[in-house]
């Protein structure tokens, strides 16, 4: 048996192949959408790819499953459990099996069984797997997808708050109790394979390390420690992330089917002399890092650099509308790639940023400051701070006199926002803030952002407040 681990760092997912040397076949488990990686590693193998299993419908990444289906011909083995509301419904369009507990999967000589494990959506489900090629009978392990990381549990709130299921937020944590209680029945030597970890925002305290074991768990998972179902659900339904809102379009497109790649348009350079008006219609952003865009960038432009795409854009993008890059021509496949891993397709064109004729164009700059260059305004109250820090790490300190506005959520909350007053934006380190202050000058607002963040304010020895915060907007 092979078992090859496939890790994407931007989106903290995990993904699995599994192949039978003797048959020569492979299956992979929650693929994403770029498939050339598993394509790669099974022709370097010798192996031929058969199958793609998934989980469950994804909310945070577009599935690669149905592109698997129309490059090489992979049958789809799709859940069907829960309600009607969540079953896939591009099945009937590749070959494929609708599963439910108990079902089992051959790869060559290599078992899979499903179990049916409810709570982070109702039609998750994890694959147990016994290699009986190498003349085993016991199981060696589970790939549990959203279900059971290392060190937490999927959150079960993700249809409430992402799809707008009313009431789904406490079902799914009561059906999370107890499917728990069904993996700890499971043997303690089995090894768990989880489909995300740390930085994932499908559950909290999500560790590192990438794999672990049902034993392991049971001593040491904080969720697995409740006996009581309302406590349990108390504690999982307590400071979950913030749930970026292109989730609910993940859950619609990895329902529906996502859209495979030799349909999607081709993505042309657009002349430079449309810069200046484009970043004022529509949303154009420019990936270049913060010192870079703080020094000079056009006016409009929003700061997303490369290595936060993936984190950031699905918060700011309309995917309804079409959307302009300020990038290279070396840079542009990477950048699609980011943002169409999270169902990013709609980017018209491109500006080259190395373009004379755009860097004239260049003309906006906003200041940085350090957090003792901007102490006594913050004190005296002649700028507003504000704070883009996740609402959990604003409650355990800020500065006094900080309003909190995600990051996220910032866009959004534009219209609430006084500008009588400059603003200061300000987040752990910098680089978040430095994105809101893209966001924040583009609308207008006379902005300056701290250099260092929190921790730099902190290493000051500036003072800083850890009583009950006012929380604006999120």
């Amino acid at each position: 048996m092979l078992l090859k681990y496939f890790y994407d760092k931007s989106l903290a997912h995990a993904s699995y192949m599994v192949g039978c040397q003797r048959t020569g076949e492979a299956i992979v488990i929650d693929p994403s959408r770029s498939v050339e990686q598993y394509l790669e590693a099974a022709a370097a193998e010798g192996l031929r790819i058969t199958g793609s299993a998934e989980t469950h419908i994804h909310a945070d990444f577009v599935s690669g499953s149905r592109e698997l289906a129309d490059r090489v011909g992979a049958k789809l083995y799709l859940s069907d459990e829960g309600p009607a509301d969540w079953k896939y419904q591009f099945a009937d369009k590749h070959s494929s099996q609708l599963l439910k507990d108990g079902d089992v999967i051959w790869v060559g000589k290599i078992k899979l069984e499903v179990m049916h494990t409810p709570g982070h959506t109702p039609e998750h489900i994890s694959f147990v797997l016994t290699d009986e090629g190498g003349g085993a009978n016991l199981p060696m392990g589970i790939f549990t997808g959203d279900f059971v990381f290392v060190g937490s549990i999927g959150r079960p709130d993700l249809l409430e708050t992402a799809a707008g299921v009313v009431g789904s937020a406490e079902k799914g944590a009561r059906q999370l109790y107890h499917s728990i209680e069904r993996f700890k029945n499971l043997p303690d030597h089995l090894q768990v394979w989880p489909a995300h970890g740390a930085g994932s925002a499908c559950g909290k305290g999500l560790g590192a390390i990438p794999s672990t074991t049902v034993g392991y768990e049971k001593l040491f998972n904080p969720s697995l420690q409740y006996q009581d179902e309302q406590e349990f659900v108390d504690y999982i339904l307590a400071d979950q992330p913030e749930t970026p809102f292109y989730f609910a379009v993940m859950k619609r497109v990895n329902k529906v089917g996502p859209e495979l790649a030799r349909n999607l348009p081709a993505v042309h350079p657009v002349p430079a002399g449309d810069l200046a008006a484009s970043s004022l219609d529509q949303m154009v952003i420019d990936i270049r890092n913060a010192a870079s865009f703080a020094d000079g960038h056009v006016a409009g432009a929003i700061n997303v650099p490369s290595n936060s795409l993936v984190q950031w854009a699905g918060f700011f993008v309309d995917y309804n509308k079409s959307l302009l890059l300020l990038t290279d021509s070396d840079s542009l496949a990477a950048n699609l790639r980011s943002l169409r891993s999270i169902g990013i397709d709609n980017v018209q064109g491109y500006f080259d940023i190395n373009a004379s004729e755009v860097q004239k164009q260049f003309t906006e700059s906003y200041p940085s400051a350090t957090p003792q260059e901007l102490a006594a305004s913050i004190e005296n109250g002649s700028v507003r701070l504000i704070d883009v820090r996740a609402a959990t790490e604003f409650n355990e300190g800020h500065i006094q006199n900080a309003e909190h506005h995600f990051l996220g959520n910032l866009l959004r909350q534009l219209s609430q926002m006084d500008k009588s007053k400059p603003l200061v934006v300000q987040c752990l380190a910098g680089g978040r803030s430095a994105i809101g202050t893209s966001i924040l000058q583009r609308a207008g607002f006379k902005v300056t952002n701290m250099s260092g963040g929190y921790k730099a304010w902190r290493a000051s020895g500036l003072p800083n407040h850890l009583e009950e915060p006012t929380t604006v907007g999120s």
